[in-house]
């Protein structure tokens, strides 16, 4: 045994050093991290994408909204007689006033920020701001593309900032020819700063820029007149001319560059995607959003990855410890095997010695149920030497007077002489009935049927049944049934329950007793019912005990239930006594059915 345990030390060693040695490959969980945060980044980059192009598309449709609000509003101010009569005597002061007042009422009612009429030279003679201090009556914007292009092509559009007002805003023209040939612009306003405000609301950084590339319109004033990439001398020269945006240095704004992967920087150097999409006359329109959540969600799917392969890793280290534990429980199982063999020969010889024991205590049991049983017959015999003796003291004396009688011819001797043999009866059923209860013998049993063993009982009691009165209804049998029992000692159970039941309702009205049969898949049971006064459930765990009887006659020994509660057990079974619905009392005998066993 000593060198089978130093084989089992040695490979339990073994296999602890090969386990200690296996480390976690941290490659791979940085590789899986790697990819996982790859295919995060991607995924939530390209949803980023889909809606910031989703954000471009209503940005340019609430663009192309507000200003198709006001595109035909110059050419229909053109067409009325105000602004003709205007245009037409601009030196006459009622012409002027009518069309000024025209121009204000359109605006009051239009929203537009301002409406101006412009002669053929682009002098404005005729506006709705012309109460105010900052009115454009007598100012020259002929140096406007908007003013040029009206008049040379019918319409001219334009976003500067106003040289007047010194405010932004999308000017709108549309040139008006008199039949005589005399012509002029009107011009109209527009403040697209609503949209701006829209757009912070939103928290969705958009902006607009003009066909050079300089941000107009934008959704965080820090991006406001500044290019999208360096301007050229050309271009700044041009600018400045028109005076696009007045009162701006665009020459020393710094450009908001954009990176070859479309990121720009916007508040607090935060990092910003960006798409870009070309609008109208020669606009462009941008939006832009935040990485950060691209970026947490990548970082996510990173250590999402790790845990992942640092599990999948753990479950195979786990796995591989298993098959290791598996084989030095199977070294174990070689190594105990032969110890298990010696154990189980000396258990086999214990329970040889076991069973014998057992034996002998349920023999030795027997003996001492049996002398049990007659210490208690000891106990009795005080009751038994006064039950007979009155007997046999009465037996003497009425034989002695029949005897004195015969002598003097007496008829009454006869009398005497039959009382005298009914005494002697008497004491030869007490003592029948305690040597029955008393002797040890050896019950020999066979299969019994049910049937003849309760038909015998009933014609057994039909004497003690006249007397009484009370004949016993046997309740119909729907089958027969086998029983393995002794039919004598069975059919004398049934008889003692008869006469307990016909002893219980003797002298009462309406005293009924019956029988029955009823049968279970495992079980028979004889039922013996009468409506009598019952037993008190005081007393009712005593009735099976010998000598204990509830009955007032004199005849009563208290041995019969006591007796086939014995033969009953003998043959496997059990007498049952229960209070009956209605009143009165329901024996059962009840015994295993032969019928559905194994063989």
């Amino acid at each position: 045994m000593a060198t089978n345990r130093d084989k089992l030390d040695a490979w339990e060693s073994k296999t602890v050093l090969k386990l200690g040695r296996r480390t976690i490959h941290w490659q791979v969980i940085i590789v899986a991290a790697l990819i996982c945060g790859a295919l995060s980044w991607q995924v939530s980059y390209s949803s980023l994408i889909r809606r910031l192009d989703q954000s471009l598309i209503l940005s340019g449709h609430a663009l192309t909204v507000e200003i198709e609000r006001f595109r035909y509003l110059p050419a229909v101010a053109g067409e009325d007689a105000r602004i003709q009569a205007a245009l037409r005597a601009p030196d006459d002061a009622s012409a002027i006033l009518g069309a000024n007042g025209y121009l204000q009422t359109l605006v009051e009612t239009s929203g537009a920020t301002h409406l101006y009429l412009l002669d053929a030279n682009g002098v404005t003679i005729a506006a709705s701001n012309w109460k105010q201090p900052e009115s454009f009556m007598g100012q020259d914007y002929s140096f406007r593309p908007y003013f040029k292009d009206a008049l040379a092509g019918g319409s001219g559009a334009f976003y500067a900032i106003g040289v007047t007002t010194r405010l932004p805003g999308y000017f709108l023209a549309a040139r008006v020819v008199l039949p005589d040939g005399i012509a002029g612009v009107v011009v109209v306003k527009i403040d697209l700063t609503s949209l701006r405000d829209t757009w912070s609301r939103v928290g969705q950084d958009t902006a607009v820029t003009d066909a050079d590339g300089v941000i107009f319109l934008a959704s965080d004033p820090a991006w406001l007149y500044r290019p999208l990439e360096p301007l050229s001398p050309e271009v700044l020269a041009r600018l400045e001319t028109v005076q696009t945006y007045a009162g701006t240095n665009i020459a020393a704004a710094r450009p908001l560059t954009q990176t070859p992967f479309g990121l720009i920087h916007g508040k607090g150097n935060r990092l910003l995607a960006s798409r870009l999409t070309d609008f109208g006359p020669n606009w462009r329109v941008l939006a832009a959003a935040p990485l950060a959540p691209a970026f947490g969600i990548a970082t996510l799917g990173a250590l999402v990855g790790a845990l992942l392969a640092a599990l999948t890793l753990g479950w195979g280290k786990i796995r591989r410890q298993r098959q290791a534990l598996l084989e030095m429980e199977r070294h174990h199982a070689t190594l105990l095997e032969q110890r298990v063999n010696e154990r189980t020969a000396e258990l086999n010889r214990e329970i040889d010695v076991r069973r014998k024991t057992e034996d002998e205590l349920r023999s030795a049991q027997e003996s001492l149920i049996q002398a049990e049983k007659m210490a208690a017959l000891g106990r009795m015999s005080t009751a038994i030497v006064h039950e007979i003796s009155q007997p046999l003291a009465a037996m003497e004396a009425t034989l002695l007077t029949a005897t004195l009688l015969a002598e003097g011819a007496v008829p009454e001797a006869l009398q005497r002489v039959e009382t005298a043999r009914g005494l002697v009866k008497r004491m030869q059923r007490t003592t029948r009935r305690l040597k029955s209860f008393a002797q040890k013998e050896v019950t020999e049993t066979e299969p019994v049927d049910l049937v003849p063993v309760i038909e015998g009982a009933m014609e057994v009691i039909q004497p003690r049944a006249k007397a009484a009165g009370v004949m016993p209804e046997l309740r119909p049998i729907a089958a027969s049934c086998r029983v393995e029992a002794g039919r004598v000692r069975l059919e004398q159970v049934v008889v003692n329950l008869l006469v307990n039941a016909l002893d219980a309702v003797e002298g009462r009205d309406g005293a009924k007793v019956e029988v029955a049969l009823t049968l279970t898949p495992d079980e028979a049971r004889i039922t013996v019912e009468d409506n009598g006064p019952g037993i008190d459930p005081d007393v009712m765990p005593r009735v099976s005990e010998p000598f204990f009887t509830t009955k007032s006659k004199s005849e009563g020994l208290g041995l019969g239930l006591a007796i086939s509660n014995e033969i009953i057990e003998s043959f496997g079974g059990k007498i049952d006594l229960e209070p009956r619905e209605g009143g009165g009392l329901r024996a059962s005998v009840r015994l295993p059915r032969l019928e559905g066993k194994d063989p």
